[in-house]
């Protein structure tokens, strides 16, 4: 059987992360922006009524302010559209006729705003989002917007402009909207949003990456959906470095089943690795518990190889079977098991040779690294160790492989903080995957790993 093709298997194999792309729907999606601007609008937040009370029209009339100065030319050109807006059927198409005429009449900080309020409130209700804008880009002009609602109102401007596919418009409005305090529908990702959404991913990655680091370094945990979706658009415009940060991120500030599963399937399928590096990298998924596809099953069969380390193999089919997983009548299984039960018993009796063999001062490189392979395929990870730890200085051995080994076989101890360690001298193609295998290390030293 040969390798399983790992292109893009995990949409289809590795059935959490696949759920990434499908939970990306946000209660402030832009599917939905235009309609947060009609509900606003609809809501009371914006409408206009008379022109003496333009502007928050039920909330500010308990507030006492000073009264609003309309030019006389403005309240001429106003009272017609408010007459027309007030009717029923409402003739919108009369209303933007007038709008023109409307604003060549602003001549005050007053008329502006209402004149600003009149044109959004009305744009919104028709779907009109060039007149919704306009509208919302006078009231903030006019100096008259109250402070407490400067984010809001921000925010709003942001959102109708990015419905009207104007993402360079709509970011500075979401900035502002974040730096006036509004923390509602989450301003800052609507950023990243509008980046993505101009094809611009690795923009908009900068940019999240930017306000994850912060809340990282201020001891804050970063919202899950913002990991998601950074995660989401790495994978999906294969920008691997990415990919791999965002998933670092992903388990370390929410592990748990889901997260550690997403994480060793990304890696898997963005790595580019071979045998030796897949063996290692689900053997974290097996130790984290989070292999729940018969193809992960496959593949981490072939890596271990039934010839190489064949009680691991057995062990690893066993596991399959009793989770279900793996089919018993499956030939390639069965007869995969087979051989390899029949191996394992010939290394069992095979181990003390092959330990004297590898104790022995002048024993080769490939002889000490054959005795920790098979005692940690054999559950003997003390042993194992002290194998790894005398090939990893010897000449000739590939030391980010030992080293991850080593890591593993301390692991497999209990020794979490020295597993840790070891797994931090790793470098090079497999920095990765050791860096996994270390979060995951600190999370079970802690309790805190799912």
């Amino acid at each position: 059987m040969g390798s399983i093709d790992r292109a893009f298997e995990p949409l289809s194999t590795l059935g959490s992360f696949h759920m990434i792309f499908t939970r990306l729907g946000r209660k402030n999606s832009a599917a939905s922006t235009f309609a947060l601007a009609i509900a606003l609008a609809t809501g009371g937040a914006f409408a206009v009524t008379a022109l003496e009370a333009p502007a928050f029209a039920q909330k500010e009339k308990k507030e006492k302010k000073a009264k609003p100065q309309y030019s006389k030319g403005f309240i001429e050109a106003y009272k017609p559209l408010e007459t027309i807006a007030a009717a029923e059927p409402v003739d919108y198409p009369a209303i933007k006729a007038g709008i023109p005429g409307l604003v060549a009449a602003v001549e005050t900080d007053d008329d502006r705003y209402a004149a600003g309020s009149f044109i959004y409130s009305n744009g919104a209700k028709n779907q009109d989002q060039a007149a919704s804008l306009q509208g919302m880009e006078m009231m903030l002009k006019s100096g008259k917007v109250p402070e407490d609602k400067i984010g809001q109102f921000n925010f709003v401007a942001g959102q109708v402009a990015y419905a009207a596919k104007n993402y360079a418009k709509a970011r500075p409005y979401f900035q502002a909207a974040a730096d006036a305090g509004y923390t509602e529908n989450d301003p800052m990702i609507f950023v990243a949003e509008s980046y993505f959404a101009e094809d611009q991913p690795q923009q908009g990655l900068t940019y999240l990456s930017d306000l994850i680091n912060a809340k990282i370094a201020a001891g804050e945990t970063v919202d899950e959906g913002w990991l998601r979706r950074g995660l989401a658009q790495a994978y999906n415009n294969q920008l691997n470095s990415e990919v791999r940060k965002y998933s670092t991120w992903y388990v370390t500030q929410h592990p748990s089943d889901e997260s550690w599963r997403d994480a060793v399937a990304i890696l898997l399928n963005t790595g580019g690795y071979q045998n030796p590096e897949i063996l290692d990298l689900l053997r974290l998924g097996q130790r984290a518990g989070v292999l729940n596809d018969a193809k992960l099953y496959l593949e981490y069969m072939d890596a271990a190889d039934y010839r190489r380390l064949p009680a691991e193999v057995v062990s690893l089919i066993d596991e399959g079977y009793a989770k279900g997983v793996l089919d018993k009548t499956d030939p390639y299984v069965v007869d995969t098991r087979r051989q390899a039960a029949e191996r394992a018993v010939k290394d069992r009796a095979d181990l003390a040779g092959l330990k004297a063999d590898a104790d022995k001062a002048g024993a080769s490189i490939a002889t000490v690294l054959a005795a920790g392979d098979t005692l940690l395929a054999l559950s003997e990870p003390a042993d194992a160790e002290t194998y790894y730890a005398k090939a990893v200085n010897m000449p000739g051995a590939n030391a980010p492989m030992v080293l991850t080994r080593l890591g593993i076989a301390q692991f497999d101890q209990g020794k979490l903080a020295e597993a840790k360690a070891t797994f931090d001298k790793v470098e090079g193609a497999r920095e990765a995957i050791a860096n996994l295998w270390a979060i995951y290390a600190t999370q079970q030293a802690s309790g805190a790993a799912m």
